[in-house]
């Protein structure tokens, strides 16, 4: 009996340190593993910024259409085979360019019939002129012959032979009445008065004789008028016909700078009709040209918000293609109606197009501005994390990092509007925002 639990005894003794040990073993472990879970939690370096607040314009939102300042179909005003197409679609054109040239052979053709017709009517113009000329010296030559001047009154009865036999014979028919008078008195001899009789007489001829001789000058002077004033008819038919011809001239001049197509503006080519080749009426256009230099908006504003409006505010758009850029424009014009089936006013605004990145034709989200700005806390932008349509931001207060989610709005040099979530002076995280979460320590 005492050997059995002496051996016992010695059993235990000799395992028992080997327990100990391994129940030693697994303490320290736990003890390992408890220092692990109770590590520190890693901290996140930080910069904030504090939330201010600012007067911002105030806006109410629409929707609206971009269109083209204005769109031209270009088509000839002759009709025509195209020889050469300088354009494509999509390609700039400045106004002026020449985007498509017709034949003019024909119109060269009559150009040069017609400007030879013009040489020919010309030579004729002064051909007449020189008969002119030659008429008009001819009547001076007869005016000078008879003494009279240019201008001078063709009346018979003044030319200086007329009026002097009138004048003889005015004394000779006074000495004539004379002499009868003493011939019945017997104070003279009946001869003396048949003398006086006599010379009356042949007075009387020579005075017929001298008008006849003016008559015949006056006949001589009209003659040599008529020759002038026939000879400036002919000036003037032959003035008429140069004027025929040059209008013919210039009517070709025209056709071949018409054989031409001119840009009427500067634009982008959205449409190209015309084919090396083909035939191009007047009534065919050859090419559809939009000038996207400044763009036309098409706004619906909501009934309710007419009143809102007005010509000369501000608006700004942004679309689907560019949703982080703002563009500015204008409004100019406001349709007179409401439109019954959608309620709502059609606004135009004028926005410019710098670069060219709108394109007629694009739906935008517009904001019209209020002529009242409104208070708006702002955070710079930077402080925003956003995951798919919701936006966070960190408000770092007693070094944690608390999540809030806010609703944005304005957007203005670096700044954004929170419309809710965050209040004036709270201090917001702006950098490693993606590696926050709510209740994360941070350090700034």
């Amino acid at each position: 009996m005492k050997a059995n639990k002496f051996i016992f005894f010695a059993i235990v003794s000799a395992v028992l340190p080997i327990f100990l040990t391994a129940c030693g073993g697994s303490s320290s472990a736990s003890s390992a593993n408890a220092g692990n879970a109770n590590a520190a939690p890693a901290i996140i370096d930080v910069t904030t910024a504090q939330a201010i607040v600012r007067q911002i314009p105030t806006y109410f939102e629409a929707t609206g259409n971009l269109a083209s300042d204005a769109q031209t179909d270009v088509a000839p005003t002759v009709g025509g085979k195209i020889v050469e197409v300088n354009f494509d679609v999509g390609s700039y054109v400045n106004k002026g360019d020449a985007l498509v040239r017709l034949d003019n052979r024909d119109a060269q053709i009559r150009l040069e019939q017609t400007q030879a017709q013009v040489a020919q009517a010309e030579s004729g113009v002064k051909q007449a002129q020189a008969q002119v000329e030659a008429a008009r010296a001819n009547v001076r030559q007869t005016q000078a012959r008879l003494g009279l001047t240019e201008g001078s009154n063709f009346d018979i009865e003044t030319f200086s032979q007329v009026r002097a036999t009138r004048a003889q014979l005015d004394l000779a028919e006074k000495e004539l009445t004379r002499a009868e008078r003493l011939v019945e008195s017997g104070d003279i001899a009946r001869t003396i008065y048949d003398q006086r009789r006599a010379t009356r007489d042949q007075l009387r001829a020579q005075l017929d004789e001298a008008r006849s001789t003016a008559s015949v000058a006056v006949a001589a002077i009209r003659t040599a008028q008529t020759q002038v004033e026939t000879a400036q008819a002919a000036v003037r038919a032959a003035q008429s016909a140069a004027d025929a011809a040059r209008t013919q001239t210039a009517s070709a001049q025209k056709a071949i700078a018409d054989a031409v197509v001119y840009a009427p503006i500067s634009g982008y080519i959205s449409e190209r009709a015309a084919d090396l080749g083909e035939f191009a009426s007047t009534t065919q256009k050859v090419a559809t040209i939009l000038r996207t230099s400044v763009l036309r908006l098409r706004i619906d504003v909501p009934e309710q918000s007419i009143g809102q409006v007005a010509a000369g505010q501000g608006i700004s758009l942004q679309t689907s293609a560019y949703p982080d850029r703002n563009f500015a424009g204008t409004v100019v014009r406001i349709l007179p109606n409401v439109n019954t089936t959608s309620r709502t006013l059609t606004v135009e605004a004028e926005v410019e197009n710098v670069g060219g990145v709108l394109k007629p034709g694009q739906f935008a989200t517009v904001r019209i501005t209020q002529p009242k700005p409104a208070p708006a806390v702002m955070i710079p932008v930077t402080a925003v994390k956003t995951e798919g349509e919701i936006n966070r931001v960190y408000v770092v207060q007693d070094g944690i990092a608390n999540e809030r989610l806010v609703q944005l709005g304005f957007l203005e040099n670096g700044l954004i509007e929170v419309k809710q979530g965050i209040r004036e002076n709270e201090s917001v995280a702006t950098s490693n925002v993606n590696l926050l979460n709510d209740g994360v320590l941070v350090r700034q």
